[in-house]
């Protein structure tokens, strides 16, 4: 692929790939600066609830206050956009509307906003690139359909782990070699009860927000990872929560392997993470029933086998983001999206939860998400993690136990809620 001939082409002829942004947090904020000294390709229309992160981020590029259109009306951001100018607006669903974006990127976290966001987006015939696995692992599959039958792309980015692991899950596949399992590293042990509150000192002094730290340290980020990278391959979670052993690099293809061949595995195609060293890094653990190719491995120095690891040892989130908006735009392909649902979230009580309580949404005080097998979700009867939020509890429910048909009922009214229903006609 010439992508980077393509963008420079663009540049020259002063058709630059237009994107908007929805949520302008930290990762948000990051694609940004990173769009703003790529050739071809920029952001010019940030969506945000506080209007203030957008106008910084915007002025601290040097762009004029001049040149920036704050405004929840169409014609204003079209005009601005044909000017040339930068659009903010408090109105994430204002920018689906603007004929003169490319493409759109959801980077809010929340489950719903970005159900919203994609769907107004896929109806437009508007690319969309999720960084908003949230929404991906609930309800990607019917928007990755829809998208199809209008003609645009619906994808995972990728520089999140899952579309990092995906790139290693095609590239190991398309040479026929069988991806044994496919993980990604975490850098702390998972603390199911961590809370915004008792998260707050550390995601101060890393300029984080505390809902979305402790969503890190519940271990609810780490299974919606691996729900995506699940749904998109094929492969399943070996055993509920997956294992998460702490793992060195140069040990992960005797750890990630099946039992009977010293590893920790039931089953053969399997997804699951590491604690400790492989983080930031992704993996694939691999193999091949060809001897001369086995061969070959060993004098590329990748060991006696007959297991063998891909590892790459960054990912860099919301930074490589505008490749698969490239991607998308250019050649109208997707990074990541789902296939089939092999894997599904599950939510469980963090605290004593009592009937009649209307609950927050992941990171908070009141539930984390552990992975299953789709088939074994459904045997429980289990919520969605995408679709707890603004759900109400109907039977008190004590800490540590799963959300389930029987005492939890979703928010029927959301628009997640509804294409999880649609959704539900194709699984």
């Amino acid at each position: 692929m010439q992508l980077l001939d393509h963008l420079r082409k663009r540049q020259a002829d002063g058709h630059p790939i237009r994107v908007g942004l929805v949520g302008c947090g930290q990762e948000g904020s990051g694609m940004v600066h990173v769009t703003r000294q790529m050739a071809g390709l920029e952001t010019f229309a940030i969506a945000d609830i506080d209007v203030q992160r957008p106008l910084r981020t915007l002025q601290t590029l040097g762009i004029a206050e001049s040149a920036i259109c704050v405004t929840e009306q169409v014609g204003a951001a079209e005009d601005a956009l044909r000017r040339g100018d930068y659009v903010v607006t408090p109105d994430a669903l204002l920018l689906p509307q603007l004929e003169s974006l490319d493409a759109l990127v959801e980077a809010t976290g929340v489950a719903e906003v970005g159900a919203q966001v994609a769907w107004h987006a896929i109806m437009q015939k508007k690319h969309v690139v999720m960084l908003n696995v949230e929404t991906d692992v609930t309800v990607g599959l019917i928007l990755s359909r829809l998208a199809e039958k209008v003609g645009c792309v619906y994808t995972a980015s990728t520089g999140d782990e899952p579309g990092v692991c995906k790139q290693l899950y095609d590239f190991a596949t398309g040479l026929g070699f069988e991806v044994v399992c496919l993980g990604k590293g975490k850098n702390n042990v998972i603390n199911y009860y961590a809370t915004p509150e008792s998260c707050r000192a550390e995601a101060e002094a890393k300029n984080m927000n505390p809902k979305m730290l402790a969503a890190f340290k519940d271990g609810t980020k780490t299974m919606v990872e691996l729900a995506a990278m699940a749904n998109a391959t094929g492969l399943v979670p070996d055993v509920p929560g997956a294992h998460g052993a702490k793992v060195d690099v140069a040990d992960l293809n005797k750890v990630f392997v099946p039992a009977a061949d010293g590893g920790i595995l039931s089953r053969r195609g399997c997804v699951d993470y590491s604690v400790g060293k492989v983080a930031p890094g992704v993996f694939a653990v691999i193999a091949t029933p060809d001897a001369h190719i086995r061969a070959d491995l060993k004098f590329y120095s990748m060991g006696e086998g007959p297991y063998y690891t891909l590892y790459r040892p960054f990912h860099l989130c919301s930074i490589e983001t505008p490749q698969a908006v490239a991607e998308a735009v250019i050649y109208g392909e997707a990074v990541l999206k789902p296939q089939a649902l092999v894997a599904e979230l599950v939510s469980v009580a963090k605290r004593d939860l009592k009937a009649g309580e209307r609950l927050g949404g992941i990171g908070s005080a009141d539930f984390f998400s552990r992975i299953y097998t789709r088939a074994e979700a459904q045997a429980l009867h289990g919520i969605s993690m995408g679709l707890t939020a603004g759900g109400r509890v109907t039977k008190d429910i004590g800490r540590g136990e799963l959300l389930t048909a029987e005492n939890f009922a979703p928010d029927t009214t959301s628009l997640i809620y509804t294409l999880r229903q649609m959704q539900e006609t194709l699984a």
